[in-house]
Parts: C-alpha cells; structure tokens; sequence
C-alpha cells in the first residue's frame, strides 16, 4: 500500500510586514544616533568678498587679531594691544573689553582719535544723509599653522557679531526697525555704511608652532 504524502501547512505571514514595521519603530525610538557635533554650531556668515583682498592702508587705519599656536589672541593697533587667554574673555569675562567691543571702537571712531582710522564724509542717501565714517579701516585676521579650528572661528564670531551690532543699530537709529526687517534696498545702505573689511592673512607659524 503506497504511503500517503502528508502536507505541510502553509504559514500565515499576512502579519509579517506589521510585526517588521513595529520593531523598525521601536528601534528607531529606543535607539541614541550619534550626531556630528560639529553641525549644531552656527557659523557666522563669511566676509564680503571684495574686502578680503591685500590692500597697502595707513597703520592707523589697521586693526590686527593675531591668534598664536597657544590659541590665544592678540588684539593691536595704534592704540595698544589687548590679549586675549581664550574665548571667555574674547566675549569680555573676566574685566576684559571684549573683542567685539574693540572692533566697533575701531570702526566707529566716535572720538576722532588720530590713533583710530580716519573719518571721511559720505553720503548714504535718505534718510542717514552724509555721516562721518571710516571708509579705510582694515581688520586683519591673522592665525598660526596650527591654530585650532575652535579658537580661529570663536575670533571670527566675534569680529563678525561687531558688524552685525553694527548694522542692527544703524538700522534702528535710521529706519526705526530691526536690521532683519528692512527692504532689500535698506540693507543695502546699511551694509555700505558698515561694511565689512575683513582681511584674512595665510596661516603662518607664530609662538612656537611645528
């Protein structure tokens, strides 16, 4: 008597796909992803590109922010020269003026000092009209080979924030609104009155680097 051929049963997978999606949820919930820290850092925005060319200016007129191989900053014109330990005192921590507040200094000069740039009048249309300002000034941005990234851009933070401030005021004082509110045209009277003249030096070796 031939030997009957029992039949598996058929598995029922209707489910499978929902089973799948569920420990894909869970895992996705449960899960820490690792997250490049670098990319929750905001970076300023870059100088204007017509101010980062090499230009021969009157040393007065000249703003120099060294950032050794030690990572700290010196600050000179013809004033003097301010140093810097690390970024807490860059913002002003510890009785220091803060880097910012020494780049507005230089670029306002509201005293007319002869050892600041000098003011020229230019007319900037309705409503600022002519002002005094300081067309020449130069802040020269200079670092060492092996500055590190953290301090170089903490420097960059702190020139950039001087301009924005700067502009944020004027667009107070003769628009009557935050610089982020004005016309397109508007910025661009502000932007001419405070432009940025940054100068970005090549790396070079200072205080000891390899």
């Amino acid at each position: 008597m031939a030997k009957s051929q029992r039949k598996v049963p058929a598995l029922n997978a209707s489910s499978m796909a929902d089973i799948s999606f569920l420990l894909l949820t869970f895992f996705l919930l449960v899960s820490n992803m690792d997250v490049d820290s670098g990319l929750a850092r905001r970076l300023p925005p870059p100088p204007q590109t017509e101010d980062q060319t090499s230009v021969n200016v009157q040393r007065r007129n000249l703003l120099i922010v060294l950032v050794n191989a030690q990572n700290e900053t010196m600050v000179q014109n013809q004033q003097g020269v301010e140093m810097y330990a690390n970024e807490d005192e860059l913002r002003g921590v510890g009785g220091k003026p803060a880097l910012k507040d020494k780049v507005k200094e230089f670029v306002l000069n509201t005293s007319n000092s002869s050892d600041l740039p000098e003011l020229e009048e230019q007319d900037f249309g309705n409503p600022i009209g002519v002002v005094p300002v300081t067309a020449s000034h130069v802040v020269s941005i200079q670092n060492d080979a092996t500055t590190s990234y953290k301090a170089y851009i903490a420097v960059q933070n702190e020139v950039v924030r001087a301009y924005n401030e700067l502009r944020e005021e004027g667009a107070r004082k003769y628009f009557n609104t935050s610089y982020g509110e004005l016309t397109e045209e508007q910025k661009n009277q502000i932007n001419e009155l405070y432009p940025q003249r940054i100068s970005e030096a090549e790396p070079k070796n200072y205080g000891g680097g390899e």
